[in-house]
């Protein structure tokens, strides 16, 4: 769509402070039916330009009047609005200030936002070396006895949950009193003691799951936690009580095996907000201060001391280098990424991986990538993903597997060096992604795998649980029991069968399970219905199991099958956008409520034009 002659005016007459073109609401309205209309980038830069003069006003005017036009238009409870748009407009509105219209940087805000325009293409890249991949493969099993890895996510622990609370609320989380109706012995819907899937983890389930591991697998080497300790009530969230959650939750970790930790994008206030330090904006350096602290105790002070700077760093176990990096800092929710020129490597971290990897290498170990937000997903930039991929690709002889969380699903994904042909036999990674503590998506999880003391490949992937849909859950407490084993689930399905203890869940047996998936329906929706564990079981077929395994095949995001088209309704509670080309899931851990509330509002008829003349008026009388 070309922007009409109309909009130009009106663009024109929103720069001016006379009485007429602060009463000219009518033609605002009849433009922002155009943007509605729109399926291009056109229709996406009328609003950001609209947007833009919002935020040339000021902060506390940009703040002000989209909280004033979110309660209008109910996008939100008062108090969501209020918190949601003072928390995170203010790195918004300077976003926009910066932002020229039409850029890179503004369409990749267009998807985020609006689901507007199309992905750009990669923008090319080459990430330096410091030298040449050697003729090197992975390094076949030892066939020595296994050791045990721990592996759980998303914890997400609501320190403000009550027992008794109702669990059937407005607001994006339950179990809390917002409200004296709320509160225990007022509702029909009283939370038990363990938790519920509307609301986040209550303590109690957090210690019953670290006690559960300590008996399960007592003589782990090492546990990965890949992420995210603060609830969901980003609207609320404050650096005192953050800090006060993040030291809680380690602390009681520490009777685990050596605990290396990830910065989850929950970490932070506002949610997702992590500065590259190309900003010289040190505003969120206490959760690196804290969080490497907390990880000195297992990690040692040097390792500390480096993710002090950016919330990366190494540690060698054995012959095994774990490399710990910030997620965040490629992540579509975070909105400081959002600059003028955004940049290919934010505070330096890829070469710092190529460093580290190298490092590996050249003394013959191998190693394991740990982050909270899986590269291959659509909340990764595809620029960064792309830049990931090079590194993965150059290092796949050393890097034994890769972990991760932040989908709160039971998943995998592959990575390839020809993504364009991608077969067994150029298979190069895994993606092992683990479900999640909280049980807003399906029963409570975590995973004990079974690793080669040698080679450090993963052999198996054991998952358990504690059944919600107990009887007795919330009277005697959770029972954390067995779920499935991927090789026994798995191995018989693939030609030929992988089902010796000692061999490895290759990536090029993961890639077999793949064209397994294509031609079973039935293996296919088992492993759908155990992303929930079973909890929340859906169909899936057709396109949705093409896309589905596309998104598996897909460690690169660009290839993951994920496809923008205008028209976008967000359902607050599991933050699902039905688009007009079926459901595509943006992720319980977003953290994001201003991104859903700026896409309803742009399809709210004339409410940003009429903001933003309201909001001037008020501004030329001071």
């Amino acid at each position: 769509m070309k922007l009409s002659y109309a909009f130009l005016w009106c663009l024109q007459a929103l720069t001016l402070t006379s009485a007429a073109a602060i009463e000219n609401r009518d033609l605002a309205s009849t433009i922002l039916g155009e943007i509605e209309s729109a399926a291009s980038c056109a229709g996406c830069d009328a609003v950001l330009d609209i947007l833009k003069l919002l935020a040339a006003l000021g902060n506390t005017i940009f703040v002000k009047t989209l909280t004033e036009i979110c309660i209008l238009a109910k996008a939100d409870d008062k108090d969501v609005c209020t918190g949601a748009v003072g928390l995170e407009g203010p790195i918004i509105a300077q976003d926009l200030r910066a932002m020229s219209i039409p850029s890179h940087t503004s369409q990749l805000f267009c998807i985020t936002f609006f689901g507007l325009c199309p992905y750009p293409p990669v923008t090319p890249y080459t990430v330096p070396f410091p030298s040449p991949k050697p003729p090197t493969s992975r390094p076949v099993v030892s066939r020595q006895l296994p050791i045990q890895v721990v592996h759980f996510s998303d914890i997400h622990v609501d320190p403000f949950y009550e027992t008794g609370a109702s669990y059937n609320c407005t607001k994006p989380i339950c179990c809390r009193p917002y409200t004296s109706a709320e509160a225990p012995g007022n509702n029909k819907y009283p939370a038990g003691p363990y938790g519920n899937t509307k609301c986040d983890a209550p303590v109690s389930l957090e210690d019953s799951m670290y006690a559960a591991i300590k008996q399960i697998a007592p003589n782990a080497a090492f546990t990965l936690f890949t992420g995210d300790i603060v609830d969901h009530a980003v609207w609320l969230t404050n650096q005192t009580q953050n800090i006060k959650d993040i030291n809680d939750a380690y602390t009681r970790m520490s009777g685990l095996p050596p605990v290396y930790g990830v910065v989850g994008n929950h970490e932070s206030s506002p949610t997702n907000a992590f500065p590259p330090t190309a900003l010289k904006n040190n505003v969120e350096q206490w959760v690196y201060d804290t969080l490497s602290a907390d990880w000195s105790q297992w990690i040692g002070s040097t390792s500390a001391s480096a993710a002090d700077k950016f919330g990366a760093y190494s540690v060698i176990n054995g012959n095994l280098r774990v490399i710990s990096i910030n997620t965040n800092l490629y992540y579509g929710g975070n909105y400081w990424l959002y600059e003028k020129t955004m940049e290919a490597d934010p505070s330096g971290q890829f070469a710092w991986l190529v460093s580290e990897l190298q490092a590996a290498e050249n003394s013959g170990q191998r190693a394991y990538i740990i982050g909270h937000m899986p590269m291959g997903m659509g909340d990764a930039f595809r620029d960064a993903s792309n830049y990931y991929s090079q590194i993965v690709n150059r290092y796949s002889a050393t890097i034994a597997a890769e972990f991760w969380g932040h989908t709160h699903t039971d998943q995998f994904q592959i990575a390839y060096s020809n993504y364009t042909a991608q077969s067994y036999s150029n298979a190069l990674e895994t993606s092992y992604i683990c479900p999640s503590m909280t049980p807003t998506s399906g029963h409570p999880a975590f995973r004990v795998y079974s690793i080669d003391p040698v080679t450090y490949g993963v052999l198996d992937v054991t998952t358990y649980i504690a059944n919600l849909s107990d009887p007795n859950y919330q009277t005697t407490g959770p029972v954390w029991t067995k779920y499935y084993s991927a090789k026994d689930a798995y191995g018989p399905l693939v030609t030929p069968p992988l089902t010796d203890p000692a061999a490895e869940l290759t990536p090029a047996f993961w890639h077999n399970l793949t064209t397994v998936f294509e031609t079973s329906p039935t293996a296919f929706q088992d492993y759908k219905n155990r992303q929930t564990r079973g909890y929340f079981p859906t169909t899936c077929t057709g396109t949705c199991q093409t896309q589905e395994i596309c998104a598996i095949r897909a460690a690169e995001s660009q290839y993951n099958c994920a496809t923008i088209t205008p028209g976008i309704n967000f359902r607050k509670r599991d933050e699902v956008i039905e688009r007009s080309q079926g459901v595509i899931e943006v992720g319980e851990c977003e953290g994001s409520i201003l991104r859903p509330i700026l896409a309803k509002l742009a399809a709210k008829d004339g409410l940003l034009e009429e903001a933003v003349l309201k909001a001037r008026a008020m501004y030329r009388k001071k």
